[in-house]
């Protein structure tokens, strides 16, 4: 029997419970919390918290068309949503942040789709039959 593509992803996830495994995973760890160390070293002595920076990170580095919304920098940040709301809040009152409402940007759309689909959408209406006379209101 040949071994499938998932018995070989199954065998490289098994844990390497080896000393020499569990040396290079604390080997991992540490050089990770050097780099976060640093970081929110590096902030501090520019007048920010470190989650401030996070967070305009964040923004900055969010995929082109995505909107810097509550909801995608908790997701990018990997915090719960009112923590998220909390630290906007704090760089907005700084001065740091200013928020925009995308309500514009929707009516914007919606008003370049009735532009688009006027034409389609008046022909399915007129081919809506009407009742004549007065009646419950509800079309049959």
């Amino acid at each position: 029997m040949v071994p499938s593509e998932d018995d070989h992803r199954a065998e490289t996830l098994e844990p390497d419970v080896s000393e020499a495994g569990f040396c290079r995973l604390a080997e991992s760890r540490h050089r990770i919390r050097q780099f976060l160390h640093f970081s929110e070293e590096a902030a501090r002595s520019k007048g920010i918290e470190p989650q401030q920076h996070q967070l305009l990170l964040a923004i900055k580095g969010l995929a082109k068309g995505t909107r810097p919304t509550n909801t995608a920098l908790s997701q990018q940040l990997c915090r719960r949503h009112p923590s998220t709301v909390e630290l906007v809040n704090c760089l907005v009152d700084q001065g740091a942040l200013s928020r925009r409402h995308g309500g514009q940007e929707i009516s914007v759309l919606h008003g370049e789709e009735l532009r688009n689909s006027s034409p389609a959408l008046s022909e399915s209406l007129q081919a809506v039959p009407h009742r004549s006379g007065r009646g419950s209101g509800r079309l049959a």
